[in-house]
């Protein structure tokens, strides 16, 4: 398989489905959301760019399968499965905040081997493939050189439903607040993650998320020269949910300090 050549369509694709999503950013009506959950919310907009990235997917890899946030495709396929987030940041969408982004990433078995992020707003596409380096508009990009939590922004995400660790979660900011430059929520885990791919941020960490938000933008961070983990510093994160993802130099520090917080 040509991972680069398959990369380079990704792009094609993630690109027309993000004019389709601008263009209806600007007219867009509150009236027009539905709720699939408690503060889980999603659009015809949504819906529409799953449609158009799975049908254009499917003619360049039939044999493949889709996890996607939607659910506009139930077809798993044997080794090739593609992780679709059509909107990631449905909510900053829904409130015109300039922060979402179309996250379409390929799994083999289970091995990430594709990754593409398109920031709508900001017109950057971010990407890489198996055994490549990490890519923003063309050029490439690695992740910071600081090495350690003082001199380090950090971003992070709150959780809008499951509330039931929320205790431990705002305990953990205030403590890692203290111990940096500062915390950050944009609102997509995506962009937070190639951010941190690109050294704009030094490292990220969210819990209760799904394989669509952050797939892709693990493997950009990989490849950019990062690494990532789950809260208990094991290898499960795009299972279990719990991600951090730094530029290799704070894992440490960054992930003492999460574990005294959620231990197993």
């Amino acid at each position: 398989m040509n991972y680069e050549a398959l990369c380079q369509q990704v792009i094609a694709i993630a690109k027309q489905a993000g004019h389709f999503i601008l263009q209806e950013s600007k007219g867009f009506s509150a009236a027009k959301i539905e709720y699939k959950g408690l503060n889980d919310m999603v659009s015809y907009v949504d819906k529409t760019a799953e449609k158009m990235i799975i049908e254009a997917l499917a003619d360049i890899l039939p044999e493949a399968g889709f996890i996607a946030e939607e659910g506009t495709s139930d077809k798993i396929g044997e080794t090739y499965n593609w992780i679709i987030d059509p909107l990631d940041g449905t909510t900053n969408f829904i409130h015109g905040i300039p922060a979402f982004a179309v996250s379409i990433a390929l799994k083999k078995d289970d091995e990430l081997v594709v990754g593409v992020v398109y920031e709508i707003n900001q017109d950057e596409c971010f990407y890489a493939w198996k055994g490549s380096q990490a890519y923003l508009n063309g050029d490439i990009i690695t992740v910071s050189n600081n090495k350690d939590l003082e001199s380090s922004l950090i971003a992070t995400g709150f959780p809008y439903y499951d509330f039931k660790r929320q205790a431990d979660y705002v305990n953990l900011f205030t403590d890692v607040m203290q111990k940096c430059h500062g915390l950050r929520r944009i609102g997509a885990a995506s962009v937070d993650l190639v951010y941190t791919a690109c050294g704009r941020f030094d490292a990220y960490f969210e819990y209760n998320l799904k394989p669509w938000d952050i797939a892709a933008g693990l493997l950009i961070v990989q490849q950019a020269g990062g690494e990532y983990f789950d809260f208990d510093g094991g290898t499960d994160a795009l299972k279990k949910g719990d991600i951090v993802a730094t530029n290799g130099k704070i894992s440490k520090e960054l992930n003492g300090i999460i574990h005294s917080h959620f231990k197993k």
